[in-house]
């Protein structure tokens, strides 16, 4: 098992869904009832497994084109903890992290990532930049992808199927 940037991220774990991912697929859920691009995300605190903040994308909603649902909660639980590190905390997130939000992972010193879909065209972590392999990168989060890959990628095609 090693980190990203030390190899890639950690094997998949598809048979898992943990009940932080089954309320990180919720909120892709509702993303996606909103006309958003259905990705959700949760933010946990890792000691105490308590939940900081759970989000879907508001990009359309909020005509903000940074509103990812990994910066929604990366935002909400900096301001509930009233902290800008978030050593102490795990992000779940149904899609692997575009470069920006990789980034802001990375900013926030977020002690695990776990996402489930990859994303070859858009991801910062395993593909395109990989965020976490820059020796520019600062922090370098324990990174575990492919979990819940199935249902995580299902929400997204069948999304982008009944729109073409």
């Amino acid at each position: 098992m090693t980190p990203a940037g030390g190899g890639g991220s950690l094997g998949a774990m598809e048979p898992q869904i943990t009940p932080f991912m089954e309320l990180a697929l919720a909120e892709a859920e509702a993303a996606g009832r909103r006309g958003e691009v259905p990705v959700g995300a949760v933010l946990v605190a890792a000691e105490a497994g308590e939940v900081l903040a759970a989000a879907g994308n508001r990009m359309e909603e909020t005509g903000d084109p940074t509103a990812h649902a990994e910066m929604e909660v990366i935002r909400a639980a900096a301001s509930r903890l009233g902290a800008l590190r978030l050593a102490a905390c795990d992000l779940i997130v149904t899609l692997e992290p575009c470069p920006m939000c990789a980034a802001a992972i990375s900013l926030a010193r977020i002690r695990r990532l776990t996402f489930g879909a990859y994303d070859p065209k858009g991801g910062g972590v395993d593909h395109g930049p990989r965020i976490f392999t820059q020796p520019t990168c600062h922090h370098r989060p324990e990174v575990v992808g492919g979990v819940a890959e199935a249902a995580c990628s299902g929400i997204l095609q069948a999304f982008f199927r009944d729109r073409r």
